[in-house]
């Protein structure tokens, strides 16, 4: 509750214990044919394989474009 604007590189950003492995795993899939609320469940499961401190509860909110 900083304030803090954060602006994603490549499209991609992660944020929290696992965001690092998550973000890695999303830049890895980005090419492939999963669109991106797939991306983001598969980034995520792969965090919580790597990361203790990222578990499997997952929700996933939708933003429509204009």
């Amino acid at each position: 509750r900083t304030g803090d604007v954060l602006e994603p590189e490549n499209c991609v950003m992660g944020i929290g214990s696992g965001g690092n492995y998550a973000l890695a795993s999303a830049r890895a899939l980005l090419d492939g044919p999963l669109d991106a609320e797939a991306i983001v469940r598969r980034s995520l499961d792969i965090a919580a394989d790597i990361c203790v401190f990222t578990n499997r509860n997952v929700t996933v909110e939708t933003l429509k474009g204009a």
